[in-house]
C-alpha cells in the first residue's frame, strides 16, 4: 500500500513539475521535484520494511 502511495506521489510530482515548466512557474516546478523525491523515499522505505519482514519472517 505504501509503495502505491509513493508511486502516486511521484506521478503527482511529475505532473506538477511539467505544469510548472509549461507555465514558467519555478516554484511549482520545484514543488513537483520535491514531491517526486518524497515519493521515491516513501517507496524505498516500504521496500526496506518489506525486506526486513521477509528476512525476519514477520
Amino acid at each position: 500500500m505504501a509503495k502505491a502511495k509513493g508511486k502516486a506521489k511521484q506521478m503527482k510530482g511529475k505532473m506538477k513539475e511539467a505544469a510548472g515548466k509549461a507555465t514558467g512557474d519555478r516554484t511549482q516546478e520545484a514543488e513537483g521535484r520535491s514531491e517526486q523525491v518524497s515519493g521515491q523515499a516513501q517507496e524505498a522505505a516500504q521496500k526496506a520494511a518489506d525486506r526486513v519482514k521477509k528476512q525476519t519472517g514477520r
